[in-house]
């Protein structure tokens, strides 16, 4: 299974992500705000990364950016009950790889959850020069 990253500054959606993701076999790490979450991204180098998009002192979009500096390609999905349209495009911009609104279903994270874990195998499984880039 794949290491996560969840970022969140909710409590009870960062034990949500945990113990969802844990359930499903994967190993979870958390951080409880955006400059911890680039933190732990930069020392661990997760699989998957999960924002929420809206956080005190760096919101999602920041910290999506400096995700994108440290690794243009990782998979990156965006959390958020309150996010524009204007953000969406901002995050799409930045090569968000999902971007789901809170309320989401759970059925919602794990197809993404799949999603990414298919392509990120069927990457691997590729000769490494026909690796391209995205």
């Amino acid at each position: 299974m794949a290491r996560v990253l969840a970022v969140d500054d909710d409590v009870k959606i960062r034990d949500l992500l945990d113990t969802l993701l844990r359930r499903k076999g994967h190993q979870v790490l958390t951080a409880d705000h955006g400059q911890k979450g680039i933190d732990v991204f930069r020392r661990e180098r997760p699989d998957i990364t999960i924002l929420d998009l809206k956080m005190p002192n760096m919101n999602g979009i920041e910290a999506l950016r400096q995700i994108r500096q440290i690794n243009p390609h990782a998979p990156v999905i965006i959390l958020t009950a309150v996010g524009t349209e204007t953000e969406e495009e901002q995050a799409r911009a930045l090569g968000v790889t999902e971007f789901l609104h809170k309320g989401f279903s759970l059925h919602e994270l794990g197809d993404a959850l799949n999603r990414l874990m298919q392509e990120r195998s069927q990457a691997a499984s590729k000769p490494p020069s026909s690796r391209g880039t995205r």
